[in-house]
């Protein structure tokens, strides 16, 4: 997309989004609870798992994240930015839930939530084929604030449309994969209901795919799951959507996996966004116009306090769109391109492990079932000295705690480097932002971040 498109696009979003605003009890800001899908609170709860059976549960969803990431991201793909969603629930890889209520009166719905989608889409009535939900489905004709996205709409007609108009509708098609997952509806405006007791908050106008023709045969299964709820730089995405009443900002801080399933995560927006004192370390995004996803600059990486010095633009987005850095929800393990133009980035970070561990004289281990490359056997009583990993991004360094660097299987008496490696791609997942608050700015075109246990982290 061209900056003269671009400034246009936007001129017509400011219109359009101009009649979008917060009805709310209290506060003008917005909070949104996220649901573990393996928490107790969960409609897809699996039973009262052990923290070994979670994070390798996590694992496999996390290896199926990016190898779908990598397929779309890939120079050849033929999947348009909005596709990575809905594949990538197929195989289970999205880890939160929202709920949220559709329409006047509200109807309240179960959606899976990801950073690397844009389109918000839930099942609706009257619907011509829509597969088994054990919740009530939202009906569009029962509801006193819904309207249809006009056909003359940016998003329905020129250059950069998502959507098109048929037969005097802006609909929309998108198809995953085979085939054999599909969403197809009517663009639309709704009002969405947020929260609950004195922290509702009613968001009007909000456009959102109003599915009346969808396939997925992992929601028919669970029958409780009702649509996406979008969340990348897409316009039609929500983070983008509410940009103007949040002032562009966004924030979230995630636990460390070792604690309950039942603490508390939060998206919040705008002026609940907790104040923070001092300097805010910044990491500046990279802006592509191949697709909305989150890209950071990475210029080089340490380990256990040592530089290693990687090539100027190792880490850039090449010229046929491979490469780059993403920051990712749906990615529980971090990833390091081993396809990097010169030096092979991974094997470059592995080295620079394994040459750590190697000097106090720790035993490796053979093949482990979660796929890591490096792992060693317990260390001596007493043994402290991990490694710590630390990013250094355009801007600020992001320093990862050891104890989310590694994995730590207790029972079989082993840990590892909990890293693997990318297919032409980097990716900054979920257990290296743990404990941290981070902070999404598109004003300054960055992302913040500060070290919080998160344990403050209230509705």
């Amino acid at each position: 997309m061209g900056t003269f498109q671009a400034a246009t696009l936007f001129l017509y979003f400011i219109t359009t989004f101009s009649q979008l605003h917060f009805t709310t009890s209290k506060s003008p800001g917005l909070t949104l609870e996220l649901i573990p899908r393996d928490s107790p609170k969960s409609p897809l709860y699996p039973g009262n798992l052990t923290r070994l059976e979670r994070l390798q549960r996590m694992i496999r969803s996390s290896d199926a994240r990016a190898a779908y990431l990598e397929a779309v991201l890939a120079p050849n793909a033929t999947l348009a930015p909005d596709e990575t969603i809905i594949l990538t629930v197929g195989t289970g890889s999205l880890f939160y839930i929202v709920y949220v209520g559709i329409g006047t009166p509200p109807v309240f719905v179960f959606l899976l939530l990801d950073t690397g989608g844009g389109l918000i889409w839930s099942q609706c009535k009257p619907c011509k084929n829509c597969y088994r939900q054990i919740y009530p489905m939202y009906d569009s004709l029962a509801s006193s604030t819904y309207r249809k996205l006009s056909c003359d709409h940016p998003l329905c007609v020129g250059d950069n449309n998502l959507y098109r108009c048929v037969d005097q509708q802006c609909v929309y098609d998108v198809s995953y994969g085979n085939g054999e997952v599909n969403t197809k509806g009517v663009a639309s405006l709704e009002s969405f209901t947020v929260g609950d007791g004195d922290r509702v908050n009613v968001v009007r106008n909000l456009i959102f795919g109003c599915s009346d023709d969808s396939r997925h045969p992992n929601f028919q299964t669970n029958g409780v799951i009702s649509g996406i709820m979008g969340f990348n730089r897409s316009p039609d995405s929500l983070a983008s959507q509410l940009a103007d009443p949040i002032g562009k900002r966004f924030s979230y801080c995630f636990p460390s996996f070792a604690e309950d399933m039942n603490h508390p995560i939060y998206v919040k927006f705008g002026d609940e966004i907790p104040q923070i004192p001092g300097i805010t370390p910044t990491i500046n995004f990279v802006t592509p116009t191949r697709n909305f996803y989150y890209y950071l600059k990475l210029n080089d990486i340490s380990v256990g306090g040592r530089k290693l010095g990687l090539e100027p633009g190792l880490f850039d987005i090449r010229q046929d769109g491979s490469g780059g850095v993403i920051i990712d929800s749906g990615a529980l393990i971090t990833i390091i391109d081993q396809y990097t133009v010169g030096r092979n980035a991974y094997t470059a970070v592995m080295e620079a492990f394994q040459n750590y561990y190697d000097a106090f004289n720790l035993e490796r281990t053979g093949q482990v079932s979660e796929g890591f490359d490096l792992c060693y056997q317990k260390p001596p009583e007493g043994f402290n000295a991990f490694a710590f990993l630390v990013f250094r991004f355009e801007g600020d360094p992001f320093a990862v705690d050891p104890n989310n660097v590694h994995y730590f299987n207790v029972d079989e008496g082993y840990f590892c480097v909990a890293l693997k490696a990318g297919n032409g791609i980097s990716i900054l997942g979920i257990w290296s932002q743990q404990q941290k608050r981070i902070i999404y700015d598109e004003n300054i075109n960055a992302l913040q971040f500060i070290y919080d246990p998160c344990s403050n982290d209230t509705p």
